[in-house]
């Protein structure tokens, strides 16, 4: 019988996240991704694929922008130190880029699911709950396709921020789209007044933001405010729209999303779980990070650390429920990254709802 369906193992889960409202159908807690792993670890045990027994241990600490890198890295220590085998998260690209350097000192297969392309080594994948890299292109290519040609940008001052405004520049400058003014702001800004005025001051026609999100309603308010009626467009911080009040503020605005309303598998397992279409985000990056596991444990020679990480290399081809239909879902020997293909979504908040936004 091989080794990896025999004796037990710990799966960290390492939760940075303060406070992301976000409609999730099997966490209990904002950051608590545990429910989606039993899910599908159930669905390889039932296939006899795997009958370890599974201990989760948790660790929490409260991480950027909000909290500190350092307490990221003392939660992912706690883990190590507890024997965990395989560890899941974090899930903010500041916090993962913080601990990418243990992973591959103590050589702890890990799985972080942020939008740091960075985030990745010998024993670090990335599940990309977006990216700070491959975003910016889908914005700028689809700014483009509806006409502008002159951008103002708000970005946060973080590596988040930062790192989206590099990849923007270098593709508006790929399509001939000129960034006519750039500010930087506060990843906490509360107000947006004297940022906003410097960008309209340039003449744009069309605005980004870049960031995490905590800032973005701070932006869109002071937009209306000064009557600013053309196209606008920010990375995944608009996932936070799920929130109610951050999908009020930010009304009108298109934004980067990980789900498509025409993917297969999603749909299925939206009517597996009869969830609402508020929670198809929460259900497809749930389900892939699942599988992810699942089938990296399953497909384990044994349930050390250094089995663990080849097993997930031998992850391949699956199909995910995040993306356009065709998505796949996998890692290899030197490939980090989970999702290959069209991943990122452009969707709109309209009325308190996503709507998916078909490419030209």
């Amino acid at each position: 019988m091989p080794a990896s369906v025999l004796g037990t193992v710990k799966i960290g889960i390492l939760n940075d996240m303060a406070d992301f409202s976000e409609p999730d159908g099997c966490g209990a807690v904002p950051g608590d991704v545990t429910g989606w792993l039993e899910r599908e670890l159930a669905v390889v045990r039932e296939a006899g694929r795997i009958t370890a027994s599974i201990d989760f241990i948790h660790a929490y600490g409260l991480g950027l922008p909000s909290g500190t890198a350092d307490a990221v890295e003392r939660a992912y220590r706690q883990l190590a130190e507890a024997g965990c085998s395989l560890i899941v998260g974090p899930a903010i690209g500041d916090n993962a880029l913080a601990v990418t350097p243990l992973a591959e000192q103590l050589r702890i297969p890990t799985i972080n699911w942020a939008g740091a392309e960075r985030a990745r080594g010998r024993y670090m994948f990335q599940h990309q709950v977006g990216s700070h890299e491959d975003e910016s292109l889908v914005i700028a290519r689809h700014m483009a396709a509806i006409g502008c040609r002159r951008l103002a940008v708000a970005y946060d001052l973080s590596p988040v921020g930062t790192r989206h405004l590099k990849y923007l520049e270098d593709e508006a400058r790929v399509l001939g789209i000129a960034i006519v003014s750039r500010q930087g702001l506060s990843p906490l800004a509360e107000d947006a007044a004297e940022t906003v005025d410097a960008l309209l001051e340039s003449g744009p026609d069309g605005f980004v933001y870049l960031g995490l999100g905590v800032s973005a309603p701070a932006v869109a308010r002071e937009l209306v405010a000064d009557g600013w009626d053309g196209p606008n467009i920010m990375n995944t911080a608009g996932l936070r729209g799920y929130d109610e009040d951050f999908a009020r503020d930010c009304e009108g605005w298109f934004y980067i999303d990980m789900h498509s309303d025409r993917n297969a598998t999603l749909r299925t397992q939206m009517k597996q779980l009869n969830a609402p279409r508020s929670q198809a985000l929460a259900v497809a990056k749930g389900h892939d990070l699942g599988r992810l596991v699942a089938e990296g444990l399953a497909r384990a020679s044994d349930l050390t650390r250094e089995g663990i990480r080849v097993g997930l290399e031998q992850v391949k081809w699956l199909p995910a429920a995040e993306g356009l239909e065709g998505t796949l879902l996998g890692f290899g020997i030197q490939d980090r990254g989970a999702l290959h293909g069209r991943y990122l979504v452009v969707r709109q908040w309209l009325g308190g709802e996503t709507r998916e936004v078909l490419a030209a």
